[in-house]
């Protein structure tokens, strides 16, 4: 490799970095739009859950079949970025198979490298039928269109031609194939190259060589655009997740000191003033702008897996509710707030939209059960509930736009101290009923 050939890899390599770096910012920027929630608390068990759930998989395998055939491309992809590490390196200084020097280790590497790429060709040919053949329903809900169908085949594409050239490149690889014996998968590849000279072989291995890291590299930064944005955010995403048992629901600061005041006989309302500052210029969200940095977070992350609708009650029975549109939602009113700022110079212009209506219709979110089995099947701690939760108190708390059953208990509530419509005097009869 000449310098030339140095400086054109230095300038590309540049480039995808640079437009990457450019794509993480823009995502920093956006998910920060959220209120600020904190998740500090309990360092331990946060970094515990990263290392079992984003690392570990450990949530994956519930689904054995789909959580083997992940593992595997999930190995795949982390440890063969060894060899895209040596690539880079090879591309900036001129060399050739610079980590040869650690002979036989290398070799045992490149061996693991090739079984790897194997397994990853298969598991991806299997993600692609149980897709496009078996169609699994859970992929072909009504969210699942255009481009989020799409993108989930377009990656499959884009693993099976990278790992098919790196396969190519070490089979037509004369040096290396004539030093060792690390090309275990590569040798049954590379009798299709035999009539081809020298020259023309290392002709093939370059141009494989530099389709190889470009397309690593158009991979890279292609994952901002995609679903696969989770092979980045899902460590984050899992250190932050909340940690209190499932089921319990924050409550409103302000709200909870109402009603400590109220239910105190010793305490003047009038002489223990709400602090202005304790109460919410919003009660609820209606917008994403109003939902926390950790749920916008959440939106990101989603692998669009479909276990968590496959799992709701209500989407079982055939309501509107999806509790993965609820996140796919979120993320594109999110990306459309962002454009929205990037257009007007960093300030955000009113469109007159917002994620409640021009999104996710209140018959979604009040299909809800709030039973968190969407919470608990999510392979990377999502909380499609905690979005629905905030909704719907805007929905109450904001519009009085209570469902009319529910209204009517919070009236039987108040008026009579129980959710059934009778008399306070008769709450106790049932007793001597027996």
């Amino acid at each position: 490799m000449n310098y030339i050939d140095n400086i054109l890899f230095a300038i590309i390599l540049s480039i995808g970095i640079g437009y990457f770096t450019w794509n993480v910012k823009k995502l920093i920027r956006n998910i920060k739009l959220g209120k600020d929630v904190n998740r500090s608390d309990n360092s331990s068990d946060r970094w515990k859950n990263m290392a079992m759930i984003a690392l570990g998989q450990s949530k994956m395998i519930k689904r054995p079949t789909a959580g083997i055939l992940h593992i595997i491309v999930y190995v795949g992809f982390i440890i063969i970025n060894i060899e895209v590490l040596e690539i880079i390196i090879d591309g900036l200084l001129g060399t050739h198979r610079i980590f040869s020097i650690l002979g036989n280790l290398y070799y045992f590497l490149i061996a693991s490298f090739e079984i790897l790429a194997v397994l990853v060709l298969v598991a991806v040919i299997i993600f692609w039928i149980r897709r496009n053949i078996t169609k699994l329903k859970r992929f072909w809900n009504s969210e699942m269109k255009g481009w989020s169908k799409n993108d989930a085949n377009i990656i499959l594409y884009f693993e099976v031609v990278l790992m098919t050239l790196f396969l190519v490149m070490n089979a037509t690889d004369v040096h290396f194939q004539s030093e060792n014996s690390g090309n275990i998968i590569s040798q049954f590849i590379a009798p299709l190259f035999s009539n081809f000279s020298e020259s023309t072989l290392h002709i093939i291995e370059r141009t494989t060589w530099w389709i190889h890291i470009t397309g690593i590299l158009i991979f890279l930064n292609y994952l901002y655009f995609s679903k696969h944005l989770h092979i980045l955010l899902a460590f984050p995403n899992t250190y932050f997740a909340d940690l209190n048992p499932k089921g319990a629901l924050d409550n409103l600061e302000s709200v909870t000191n109402e009603v400590k005041l109220m239910m105190d006989p010793s305490a003047d309302p009038y002489a223990a003033p709400l602090d202005p500052d304790a109460i919410p210029a919003k009660f609820g969200a209606s917008d994403v702008q109003d939902l926390n940095w950790v749920q916008l977070l959440n939106a990101y992350t989603c692998t669009e897996c479909g276990r968590c609708t496959s799992s709701c009650p209500a989407n079982q029975t055939g309501k509107k509710l999806s509790p993965r549109k609820i996140m796919m939602d979120t993320r594109d009113r999110l990306e459309e707030v962002g454009k929205n700022i990037d257009l007007n110079k960093g300030v955000f212009i009113d469109d007159h939209k917002s994620l409640l209506n021009d999104y996710i219709t209140p018959e979604e979110l009040w299909a809800c059960t709030s039973c968190n089995a969407c919470v608990e099947e999510c392979p990377v701690n999502i909380s499609p509930l905690s979005i629905i939760i905030e909704m719907r108190r805007y929905l109450v708390m904001e519009k009085s736009a209570a469902p009319m059953s529910l209204n009517a208990m919070m009236s039987n509530i108040e008026n009579n101290g129980a959710p059934w419509q009778y008399n306070q005097q008769d709450r106790l009869n049932w007793k001597d009923e027996n």
